[in-house]
């Protein structure tokens, strides 16, 4: 997803226009925007990009909206990718730590990285991002030492370990924010709930990658919540079987950040309610194209007298 927010909602302002396309400033004012980033992709699912303005259309609730902001650039991000250190991950531990250096090495060299692991308790890649928030995703051997240093064991609260990778990215200094998760998608520890975690999903703003890493016959796998945390947000699933496809899944998700569509318009309800919205883009070439993106957004509140 490419411009200042990837395949997210959040309010902004649109800012001096920059190489003919318009930056994006956020704050907090009567004239906000909904934005929205989208990734386009050819029936073989390969990222179709320099697309124009005039193919894309947006609807809110099923009504056109007018679109008030377009960009298509390569920005960097906030990411935290969360990984799981249960018992049941001690035979992948490896090749998990192999994929998050991959993604790294595939991002913005700008990017802004923290890594959170989590069994019974979220904590800390360990030492080497102690102290600090966020890593450079350019400062591969850093990140390299914290994950190897993983040791799995104990249960899986992965529904904890989202809850606070979402407050971590409220403290990136990008505007657009992404989650990567790496697990089984069972949990036996957490307090928090599913629908607690999809609930502030939804309102983050955030987009949510998730790769399910486990067996067939692992009777504690659950592969629909990672779905369903992906389909909330506009991100994608993943199912990788061995290491290969694994590496790959990583790479394929640094190009989705980095190739994408941003667009804007004017939230038409000052609500506090969840609308729907839908992307749609003209056939390119005879070619009909897929659009992914989140599917709502909750609007801001009318302010009060």
């Amino acid at each position: 997803m490419v411009g200042l927010l990837a395949a997210s909602l959040a309010m902004a302002t649109i800012g001096p226009a920059v190489h003919g396309q318009q930056a994006l400033h956020f704050r907090s004012a009567s004239n906000d925007l909904v934005v929205v980033s989208a990734t386009v992709l050819d029936k073989e699912g390969g990222f179709v990009e320099g697309l124009d303005l005039g193919r894309f259309a947006v609807f809110e609730d099923g009504k056109r909206q007018r679109i008030d902001l377009f960009s298509h650039e390569d920005t960097p991000v906030s990411v935290g990718v969360i990984i799981d250190n249960s018992a049941s991950m001690g035979p992948k531990i490896g090749e998990v730590v192999a994929a998050t250096i991959a993604f790294a090495q595939s991002s913005h060299p700008e990017d802004e990285l923290f890594t959170l692991s989590f069994n019974d308790r979220v904590q800390e890649a360990h030492e080497p991002l102690k102290n600090r928030a966020f890593l450079p995703a350019s400062d591969v051997a850093a990140l390299e030492r914290a994950v190897s240093s993983l040791r799995p064991e104990g249960r899986t609260a992965l529904y904890d370990a989202v809850m606070a990778g979402l407050d971590r990215l409220d403290e990136g200094s990008r505007s657009r924010k992404v989650l990567i998760v790496m697990s089984d998608g069972g949990d036996n520890a957490s307090r928090a709930t599913i629908d607690q975690v999809l609930e502030r999903a939804r309102r983050s703003g955030a987009t949510i990658y998730t790769i399910g890493l486990f067996d067939p016959a692992d009777p504690d796998a659950n592969p629909g919540v990672l779905k369903a945390l992906a389909q909330a947000t506009g991100g994608e699933r993943y199912l990788p079987r061995s290491a290969g496809p694994l590496l790959l899944a990583c790479r394929q998700i640094a190009r989705d950040i980095r190739s994408g569509y941003t667009i804007a318009f004017e939230p038409s309800k000052r609500d506090g309610r969840y609308h729907h919205i839908q992307v749609q883009v003209a056939r390119s070439n005879g070619r009909r194209l897929a659009v992914r993106t989140r599917p709502g957004y909750f609007a801001p509140a009318a302010a009060k007298p």
